[in-house]
């Protein structure tokens, strides 16, 4: 086959989306409360197509049970990340993640969530919600239990082109006036501690899970720095952002013509801003900013020429 794999997103209304998703990336969004674009996703609850070569028309997911050689044969059960565009139009709910052995036990063999986020967007003043104040257990559930929140929650303040890795037990939210690219584990298992009490069209708040919250939660919170590797090489800047358990995840800024080897079973690659062209065996591929695509386990070598800035990560 020797193509890259370019993919149809999957679109999720949420109750704090909005209409980021067509301002910035031009996509055909459902509603004016669209929070997120499952962009490379082989999860059940939002999988995506692929609309080019001979798989046209066939799910990651499909891709993944017929024809693991285009992922170099690896094992997972499951196809093992997900890629996402999350629009924070309004502070999602304070949340949490079980890891893969609290997941599998507790939600039906998913997997956990450890995630990261690439902030490509953001109001002046927006900050997020990462980590907790409480020193042990009995006063983290103390503090939620008197709705102490202000005191217990940490606040950051972010700026485009921050980078947070979140690993699974991590208390976190996004909020209002946000635009970050997610990669993350293939789950969809979140645990909202707290939602602000806000109300859904019908008058409901949404449901929380403050038992399992309290058991899969890191007490006390682990910082997690991150250190970004530059790497200068003909044609591209690469960032390596981090490198973890369950991916690497790197920034390419391409400025002309740049040559790469592919050393990874496969990669997911994400557009984020310009324009340009992806060759790979004498084919040419137009990039533009919004598209998402695979590299496959048989594209040895390829090239990519223009003025365009990429996530890209790897298992």
């Amino acid at each position: 086959m020797n193509q890259p794999l370019f993919l149809q997103p999957v679109f999720q209304e949420r109750i704090w989306g909005g209409t980021a998703l067509k301002d910035q990336f031009n996509y055909d969004i459902p509603s004016d409360q669209t929070g997120e674009c499952w962009a490379i996703s082989g999860h059940p609850n939002g999988q995506s197509t692929v609309v080019n070569g001979e798989f046209a028309g066939k799910t990651i997911g499909e891709l993944w049970n017929e024809h693991r050689e285009l992922f170099g044969g690896h094992t997972s059960p499951v196809f093992p990340l997900l890629t996402k565009i999350l629009d924070a139009n309004a502070d999602l709910s304070v949340q949490v993640h079980p890891d893969d052995t609290y997941a599998k036990e507790h939600e039906n063999g998913e997997l956990g969530k450890t995630e990261c986020w690439y902030i490509i967007d953001c109001d002046e003043d927006a900050e997020m919600i990462f980590g907790h104040t409480a020193g042990t257990k009995e006063e983290f559930v103390s503090m939620i239990e008197n709705g102490e929140w202000n005191d217990l929650l940490r606040r950051l303040p972010v700026k485009p082109g921050d980078f947070f890795y979140v690993p699974s037990g991590t208390i976190h939210a996004l909020c209002k006036g946000t635009l970050v690219l997610e990669t993350q584990q293939s789950s969809d298992t979140t645990y909202r501690v707290y939602d602000y009490d806000r109300r859904d069209a019908e008058g409901n708040t949404r449901e929380l899970h403050i038992e399992k919250s309290i058991e899969v939660t890191t007490i006390p919170h682990r910082n997690t720095d991150v250190q970004p590797a530059v790497e200068e090489r003909d044609g591209v800047e690469v960032t390596k952002f981090v490198k973890a358990e369950y991916f690497t995840v790197y920034k390419w800024r391409v400025d002309g013509h740049a040559s790469f080897v592919q050393n990874q079973p496969f990669q997911l690659a994400s557009v984020l801003d310009g324009e340009g062209t992806l060759k790979v065996q004498g084919e040419s591929y137009t990039l533009k900013k919004g598209n998402h695509f695979i590299l496959p386990a048989d594209i040895e070598t390829f090239e990519i020429e223009g003025q365009l800035e990429l996530i890209v990560s790897h298992v």
